[in-house]
């Protein structure tokens, strides 16, 4: 048995590779976002369900799967290669439910473990008729792959019966390109009236792109018009740059016009030799593993930093909103310092109240009224500083990601937690006022809480309150006041800027878990830097 010459050192640089594809992600919605994600799914498949398991186990048997578009005769013509029928065939039927893979008995423990096609389940039906419907109940069709063995497939060959690239149901076409990601041979089958419909060829394309063994056949041709067929469908085949690909032409049968019997071993002989031929001949079976093999590995050397350049796409992306949202909080952050040096709190009621303290207005009073207005100071601020974001997310694509639209915090919310925030401020500052009068050595301390609505009223009310200063000098002198304004002032810095941290993480929170970073892009260019030198 002839086998790849396969190093334990690129296995483990493929296997460092997978995991970094695995790891990226492309949550936001950019122009090349979708063609990533895809991208990505695709070369999974590849490397689990072909790429490793082949380079691990080159001797396992050949897989050739055959697919194509609806009614294009693929079960037909699995069952004419097997010699029995083994898929459920039917030009009326819309779509290949299951997939069906058949092998030779003594090829059956290639199969019966998750050497390929990990994630579909296994149902094995040896002795049943195709028609027979063995799943459990509520079990996924889609996700099922069954399994026969018959004495009619030479050992080292096994077929599988894809269900249709062009199938109504998502999960199937879904299923039909993951399993072509598994095979050895590609098995394309077209019809003498679709041989020129998109679908087929997006197939064809991908296979040349990835180099891999592809075989190709025109089903249901009638008679009077092979020639010509023929000679048209070859001619897109060399236009495609895919003329030195085997083809072969099974004519229009009554077999396969109601797709219920078995064509004429002749129709399928030449077909059925060349695989044969590949599966039994050393140096043929190794030129198809090899090509198809190599093909996915060279195809990793454009792949790869496509995925790399999209991933830097999404870090660059995730960076401009961040910074929409680090400019919009840094600038009302600022504002706010400056309105609450000029005095912006100090107003409307709490402006009143000062006036009227201490004759017509109690010291809790006046704090609470303080309060009130620091809270619609900062309230405001966040407020602006969301209307700010949207208006910048708004021109960003990446922004209508799920989870990021619709805007920020509530104001309902963000009142909550910022008045918590306040209260907690004046709750410390009147702590602060109680250590500092505690400390007074006077027959009659004065009142805590008066002490606590001067500094506050100092702190907030600008140049409005310059005469605060002296009237808290009076009660707890001097170097207390300097000291309990520095406090007090150390203090406000502290909430002022918690409360604007708050609201910008929460704000970035969104954002932040869908984990973009910049590392994807330099890992997965890494990863194949690594593997080209085991190459």
């Amino acid at each position: 048995m002839v086998t790849l010459n396969v190093r334990p050192q690129l296995l483990d640089a493929l296997s460092a590779l997978r995991e970094r594809v695995a790891a990226a992600r492309f949550p936001l919605p950019l122009a090349g976002a979708p063609r990533a994600r895809a991208n990505r799914d695709e070369l999974l498949a590849q490397l689990d369900d072909y790429l490793v398991p082949r380079l691990k186990e080159p001797e396992a048997p050949l897989l050739a799967v055959v697919g194509g578009s609806t009614g294009a005769g693929k079960s037909t013509l699995v069952n004419s290669l097997v010699g029995r029928r083994v898929s459920e065939a039917g030009v009326l039927r819309p779509t290949t439910r299951t997939p069906v893979l058949v092998c030779h008995p003594e090829d059956q423990h290639w199969f019966s473990g998750m050497r390929v096609l990990p994630d579909l389940t296994r149902l094995w039906v040896p002795h049943q008729d195709a028609g027979e419907d063995l799943l459990l109940p509520g079990e996924d069709p889609s996700r099922v792959l069954r399994i026969q063995t018959v004495d009619t497939l030479p050992p080292g060959l096994a077929l599988l019966d894809a269900p249709d690239i062009d199938s109504l149901v998502a999960d199937n076409r879904v299923l039909a390109a993951e399993l072509l990601c598994a095979a050895d041979i590609w098995i394309m089958v077209t019809t003498a009236a679709r041989y020129a419909d998109a679908v087929p060829w997006h197939l064809l394309r991908a296979a040349k792109e990835y180099d891999v063994t592809l075989v190709t056949v025109l089903d249901r041709v009638p008679h009077q018009v092979v020639s010509e067929v023929s000679r048209q469908y070859g001619a897109l085949l060399t236009k495609a740059g895919l003329g030195d690909v085997p083809r072969f032409t099974v004519p229009e049968l009554p077999e396969s016009t109601w797709g219920a019997g078995l064509l004429p071993a002749t129709a399928v002989a030449s077909l059925r030799a060349w695989l044969v031929h590949h599966a039994q001949d050393p140096t043929a079976r190794h030129h198809a593993m090899a090509r198809t093999a190599g093909g996915v590995l060279d195809s990793l050397k454009s792949r790869m930093p496509e995925l790399a350049g999209a991933a830097a796409a999404q870090y660059a992306a995730a960076l401009r909103l961040t910074a929409a949202v680090d400019a919009a909080y840094d600038g009302e952050y600022t504002r706010v310092r400056a309105r609450l040096q000029n005095g912006a709190v100090l107003a409307g009621d709490a402006l009143k109240r000062w006036r009227a303290f201490p004759l017509d207005c109690t010291a809790g009073e006046l704090l609470d009224a303080l309060a009130e207005s620091l809270t619609t100071l900062l309230l405001c601020a966040v407020t602006a500083a969301d209307e700010r974001v949207d208006e910048a997310w708004r021109r960003e694509p990446a922004a209508a990601a799920p989870g990021l639209a619709g805007g920020g915090p509530s104001s309902e919310s963000a009142e909550h937690r910022i008045g918590m925030s306040v209260r907690r401020w004046r709750r410390e500052l009147e702590e602060y006022a109680e250590d500092e009068v505690r400390h007074i050595e006077r027959s009659v301390a004065p009142d805590a809480e008066v002490v606590a609505a001067l500094v506050a009223t100092a702190l907030l009310g600008g140049r409005r309150a310059r005469s605060t200063g002296e009237a808290l000098a009076e009660r707890i002198g001097a170097h207390g006041a300097l000291r309990l304004r520095d406090r007090g002032g150390r203090l406000l810095a502290e909430h002022l800027d918690r409360v604007i941290h708050t609201e910008r993480e929460r704000r970035l929170a969104p954002l932040d878990g869908l984990d973009v970073h910049a590392e994807p892009q330099a890992e997965l260019i890494a990863a194949l830097s690594v593997l080209q030198k085991e190459r």
